[in-house]
């Protein structure tokens, strides 16, 4: 099944090129037809999905997807509107992003995909890190899967440059202890957006990332 059709690609392109207040509501018919309402099926569409391997998620399509207006009170860019649609899909969708999920967002311009630990705060970076020392192996592993490392690369984020005395041993073995954040991320290009192959690419990547979410799950649970 399409969920999108050429117009959505173009209405991007257009918002691009016209990002404010006036052009949006002159155009925002198209926007509710061909760009929010396809995309709210489509992200249904993977919550149906991912429920087959999540089981927890019960969110809703309002849950996970994220606004089109930009929060511009404390940004440079004062461009009203996001030039993409997002969707956050875990156990509590928008509302928690530091929680390991799948975050992706469509434009005219790419497919992006995330997930891991972002929004990392320093009770729960201490779990995180406590629960890597404990499970060395079973980290590496989740990150050096072929499947993660084709896709994704590697788990990114920024270094402490000393982290606490606790950890400092473990540091030479697991370097990835030092980061700040633990999320990874992928481009997929956009051609596939307008394709009925969509939700088995998304799919693909959700699965590919699969381990090292839950390992990062694993590390929040009480």
């Amino acid at each position: 099944m399409n969920y999108f059709n050429t117009s959505f690609l173009d209405f991007f392109k257009e918002l691009s090129a016209n990002n404010s207040t006036d052009w949006f509501n002159e155009h925002r018919k198209t926007y509710e037809t061909e760009v929010k309402k396809p995309f709210a099926s489509f992200v249904a569409e993977m919550i149906t999905r991912i429920q087959k391997y999540e089981p927890a998620i019960t969110i809703q399509p309002s849950d996970a997807i994220m606004r089109i207006n930009k929060d511009i009170r404390f940004s440079k860019d004062k461009t009203p509107y996001n030039t993409y649609v997002a969707a956050n899909i875990s156990l509590y969708g928008k509302k928690d992003k530091s929680y390991p999920g799948f975050y992706f967002q469509l434009s005219d311009k790419a497919i992006e995909i995330f997930g891991g630990a972002y929004m990392v705060e320093p009770p729960m970076l201490h779990s995180i890190r406590t629960y890597i020392a404990g499970h060395l192996e079973e980290f590496s592993a989740a990150y050096n899967d072929p499947q993660f490392k084709q896709k994704f690369g590697t788990i990114l984020g920024e270094k402490h440059k000393r982290v606490p005395e606790e950890f400092q041993s473990i540091v030479t073995q697991e370097p990835l202890i030092a980061n700040k954040q633990f999320y990874y991320a992928a481009t997929v290009t956009p051609d596939y957006i307008t394709s009925n192959e969509l939700p088995e690419k998304m799919i693909e990547y959700y699965l590919a990332a699969k381990k090292v979410n839950e390992f990062l799950q694993s590390s929040l649970k009480k």
